[in-house]
């Protein structure tokens, strides 16, 4: 059902297109395709109303001087394609080009960097130290002079008796677990680092025992937490699970979440976090190209299509200009008040929600996005999202297995509009009608 413009006939139509800059994706991308045109949004811009198209992004040769004619680009190449990375920064530069996420920042900003300035901000990253690479690439010419003058000899044994065993060893600027082990003693210490070759490492405390891995995944100013399993097949790594935080848990989780994605500028981000003894401690939080597969979010996946849709339409519809620069200061301001880390985290949240306008775009949804929920709990009850599932099966799975997990990743989303049902039928119980029923349960508990 299309939302009413309530727009003067005389009035032009605004069409703001959205683009998609993507990788292997199949499955996220056609499904937002489907529910955006479902959608059939008509917002009123003055005497104008306000239109959405979506199309996927080409990688061509373009001279710099052409003009772009996406407003928004929703972008899962910039960490790897380089054609397509430059592009978008030129169009950022020259045409005012919005783009999920900040291209320098996700360029530059590996997970050593963003280990330190959190650290910095005071957030409680375990113990993490870096250690030169075991081997250098052979075509370094100035390498063994400089090697040779200023390399010190040191003792992997002694850097591990200081972090503590357990620990893991991981990429300093790696992503999805390529390179990660976990180290229980020197032995294993020394084995590894042989066989890092040329990767520069990280050492990190383990955060041992934990009882809790929460991935929390922000769009926006919009926070999932979604309870994961490390050690689980990857399709089974992101669990179904409800009320394994409080209410103060969660609220610490989006704040760390937030606080992390404006200070990098990222947009679509996932922060890891391990509990243990009741402190959630941030543990990997530069993925600013999160999983965004049916495959593996699964249940999950209809919550992040929907919070995409919202941010990237606000995005567009208002204009919103990207940061000309990340801004470090409000926060380094905040940092130096020693506050107790509590209101120092709640702080620095602050600042996030300001520079993601959250008020105004929680107004704005509010009035041009009321339908969405129903509009996409219909959309995955349909047999054009199964296919889409299945499309995404097919191309990850043996044929043998195809049929056994499309239904296996479909019957996880069916159980997502079967809880999305409860929801929105528990939110729209008028206020009189909650407080009636209320009154009858205390009646009941006096007789």
């Amino acid at each position: 059902m299309a939302k009413s413009s309530g727009v003067s006939s005389s009035g032009n139509t605004i069409t703001r297109q959205i683009g998609l800059s993507l990788g292997a994706d199949i499955c996220w991308a056609a499904a937002y395709e489907d529910i955006l045109k479902r959608l059939d949004l008509a917002i009123p811009h003055g005497k104008d109303e306000i239109r959405f198209e979506a199309s996927r992004v080409t990688i061509e040769p373009f001279d710099l001087k052409q003009p772009v004619r996406y407003d928004v680009v929703i972008d899962r190449l910039t960490h790897w394609m380089h054609t397509s990375r430059e592009w978008i920064k030129k169009a950022v530069v020259m045409d005012g080009l919005y783009v999920l996420n900040n291209p320098w920042s996700l360029q530059s900003m590996e997970k050593h960097t963003t280990y330190a300035a959190m650290m910095k901000l005071g957030l409680p990253v375990p113990d993490t130290w870096m250690i030169p690479p075991k081997q250098y690439a052979p075509d370094l010419a100035d390498a063994p002079a400089t090697l040779g003058r200023y390399a010190r000899l040191f003792d992997l044994g002694k850097v591990g008796a200081e972090i503590g065993y357990p620990m893991f060893m991981k990429p300093y600027d790696g992503g999805a677990w390529v390179g990660v082990s976990r180290i229980d003693n020197e032995a294993a210490l020394r084995a590894a680092y042989e066989k890092s070759g040329q990767r520069v490492m990280h050492l990190q405390k383990a955060v041992s025992p934990f009882d809790l891995f929460v991935r929390a995944i922000g769009i926006g100013p919009q926070v999932h937490l979604a309870k994961y399993n490390p050690d689980a097949p990857l399709h089974a790594r992101y669990e179904v699970a409800f009320n394994f935080v409080d209410g103060e848990e969660y609220q610490i989780l989006s704040d760390m979440c937030l606080t992390i994605n404006a200070f990098f500028g990222w947009e679509f981000n996932s922060c890891e976090s391990l509990r243990k003894d009741g402190v959630f401690y941030p543990i990997d939080f530069a993925n600013a190209c999160p999983d965004f597969q049916v495959t593996s979010l699964h249940y999950h996946f209809p919550f992040m299509v929907k919070n995409m849709l919202r941010w990237s339409i606000y995005c567009a519809a208002t204009k919103r200009p990207m940061r000309q620069n990340l801004d470090w200061q409000p926060f380094f301001d905040i940092a130096k008040k020693e506050l107790p880390y509590r209101e120092r985290l709640h702080a620095y949240a602050g600042v996030a929600h300001e520079r993601m306008e959250t008020k105004r775009f929680e107004e704005f949804c509010q009035q041009h996005l009321s339908h969405l929920d129903d509009v996409v709990l219909d959309y995955f009850g349909t047999p054009r999202a199964k296919e889409v599932v299945e499309q995404k099966v097919r191309a990850l799975f043996p044929a043998h297995e195809v049929e056994k997990f499309t239904e296996h990743f479909y019957g996880l989303v069916q159980f997502w509009r079967k809880t999305e049902a409860e929801r929105l039928a528990a939110k729209r119980v008028k206020p009189d009608a909650r407080q009636q029923e209320t009154t009858k349960i205390k009646l009941v508990r006096k007789s």
